[in-house]
């Protein structure tokens, strides 16, 4: 077997033995190489299940913790897909895998221009990439049938949770910035109602009001 087969097969084996089980998300983040997007003197951590820095003071989570997130959205193929935090672009290119659109904002212009960067090199046409303030959401696409924030809130914002299907589900961190934060599932069952799952603990930097200067 290859070097490269084997630490394939090792980063897959860590992903499942953390909880990682559903099948099309595994197939999704065998598919996108996570090296691609972890660039410069932490490229040789790549497979390593651990948050790394990228550019602008942001992370690339863990791949499990993008596993995680992926499998509890329950995204099917017709489904348009909204990300809050792009960020190195990772957690966009495993959801194109899964979903028919998606669209992903980060505040930080130069970490979105990144990004689609790298997704026009392997050629994931199925993604729109946008500089916006993420707590706001894209009311113009919206409703979404699955929304993920990839940044911590105290709560989950009023304009997202509006921007959610009746039906579709949104996965986020909330609690204070400095602290673990716990990751939940929104469920809109209604007009006005929403049901709240806690799912587990995380840490993720904050959701911040306002574009980046950079």
């Amino acid at each position: 077997m290859s070097a490269e087969a084997e630490q394939k097969m090792q980063f897959l084996f860590a992903l499942r033995s953390r909880g990682v089980t559903d099948e099309a998300v595994l197939k999704a983040m065998e598919r996108i190489d996570r090296g691609a997007f972890v660039r410069g003197v932490f490229a040789e951590r790549a497979y390593e299940d651990m948050p790394l820095p990228i550019a602008c003071g942001q992370t690339i989570s863990q791949p499990s913790v993008v596993g995680l997130m992926t499998q509890a959205l329950k995204i099917s193929p017709r489904d348009k897909v909204l990300e809050v935090g792009t960020g190195s672009g990772y957690q966009a290119a495993i959801l194109s895998q899964l979903a028919r659109r998606v669209y992903t904002v980060d505040r930080h212009r130069r970490l979105a221009q990144s990004a689609q960067a790298i997704f026009t090199e392997l050629g994931l046409s199925t993604i729109i990439t946008m500089t916006a303030d993420g707590s706001h959401g894209l009311p113009e696409q919206a409703p979404f049938d699955r929304i993920l924030v990839t940044a911590a809130a105290e709560d989950p914002p009023g304009p997202l949770l509006a921007q959610l299907k009746i039906g579709g589900i949104m996965i986020l961190p909330v609690g204070q910035s400095d602290t673990v934060q716990t990751l939940i599932r929104v469920t809109r069952t209604g007009e006005t109602s929403y049901d709240y799952d806690e799912l587990r603990q995380v840490r993720f930097v904050p959701l911040l009001e306002g574009l980046g200067q950079d």
